[in-house]
């Protein structure tokens, strides 16, 4: 590689290590004051806003990777900000609420939110559903081989050699969110709210295992013993072996 590849490629590599900047948009100064040192401990460059109005200015300045957004702020009202600050959807936002009308909840995922929390909420809750929702925001994977089977995301089409494998919306969708999170487990509860888009991700349902045990039928030599979907017990399911296609 040429002195120029090297240093385009130190240079790449170091932005990828940049960390991530979250703007929290909170009027209540004690909660915002916790809410950044949580999220500073843990290596995030923290902007603040407690109103509106300075939220979308900061988010024009700087545009930052993730926005925590309470849904009553003093001079407007958080679902009328959302679409405004999402910039046409490149920018992820999980919503923060004491509102805890199920009809609140789905307005704010609908406008475009990525997540919601209802205040009171445990600090480690926070964390994780930030990490999960830039997990999430990764580029998207457009086509993968799993051992001898093609998976084509942007046309829809799965393969076995010249056989096309018959998948579902719903299949395609899951194993791209399996792909983006590779050699990873993803959690039963965040593929229902990711993929199925559930909101009470506590209620007791095999949807997932279904699926997953339809996908390994397709994909998998031997579904019993799956070389890559692989069961977390207890927590949910990992694919490994993956070979991204050009």
């Amino acid at each position: 590689m040429s002195g120029a590849g090297v240093a385009q490629g130190r240079q790449a590599a170091a932005i990828n290590k940049m960390p991530h900047r979250i703007l929290v948009v909170e009027d209540d100064p004690t909660l915002r004051l916790v809410i950044q040192d949580n999220l500073g401990s843990e290596g995030y460059e923290i902007d603040v806003a407690a109103e509106g109005a300075s939220a979308i200015s900061q988010t024009r300045a700087a545009m930052p990777d993730l926005i925590i957004l309470d849904l009553t702020l003093p001079d407007c009202d958080g679902l009328d900000l959302l679409p405004i600050l999402r910039l046409g959807g490149q920018i992820p936002i999980i919503i923060l609420t004491a509102r805890t009308q199920q009809a609140e909840k789905l307005s704010g995922l609908r406008l475009g939110a990525d997540d919601y929390i209802t205040k009171p909420f445990d600090m480690e809750e926070l964390l994780a559903r930030v990490r999960a929702v830039l997990r999430r925001a990764r580029p998207s994977v457009s086509r993968i081989r799993l051992g001898a089977v093609t998976i084509d995301f942007l046309n829809k089409r799965a393969s076995r050699g010249r056989r096309t494998i018959p998948f579902t919306y719903r299949e395609f969708e899951l194993l791209r969110y399996l792909a983006e999170r590779r050699d990873t487990v993803v959690r039963r509860d965040e593929l229902l709210r990711a993929v199925w888009g559930y909101l009470d991700t506590d209620l007791i349902t095999r949807t997932v295992d279904f699926a997953i045990a339809r996908l390994r039928r397709k994909i998998e030599v031997d579904r019993h013993h799956p070389a890559f979907i692989r069961t977390a017990h207890g927590d949910g399911y990992c694919l490994s072996g993956v070979s991204d296609e050009e």
